[in-house]
């Protein structure tokens, strides 16, 4: 038997075909097999507070002052923030911040320097 593709909307692995579509009993989404077999996921694309693209390397800068969790420092606005890494995940950004060190940041609170 062959494997079918999972649901592209909501990921599910429970989808049959019925005729020349693939049908999702989860969402009731449905597609073409050729639609599924053609589209690949889209690379992911993360863009600044301003909607510049970013990319790993880049230096950025901050945009609102940051409370650092857990401590009463505070990283002020215009902070800049070299060879930024870009990850999936809640924030965005895994950085190194001089005088604070290693630090995740939201694409939203940062600009492209």
């Amino acid at each position: 038997m062959s494997a079918l593709p999972n649901c592209p909307l909501c990921n599910a692995d429970l989808t049959y075909p019925d005729g020349s579509l693939l049908i999702c009993p989860v969402c009731a989404h449905e597609w073409s097999v050729e639609e599924s077999v053609a589209t690949e996921p889209a690379a992911r694309v993360w863009k600044d507070a301003h909607g510049h693209v970013l990319q790993d390397g880049d230096t950025v800068t901050l945009i609102k002052d940051l409370k650092i969790k857990g401590s009463s420092s505070v990283v002020k606005v215009g902070t800049k923030v070299k060879n930024i890494r870009l990850v999936d995940g809640d924030h965005d950004i895994d950085c190194k911040i001089e005088g604070f060190g290693p630090m995740q940041l939201k694409t939203e609170f940062v600009k492209k320097a």
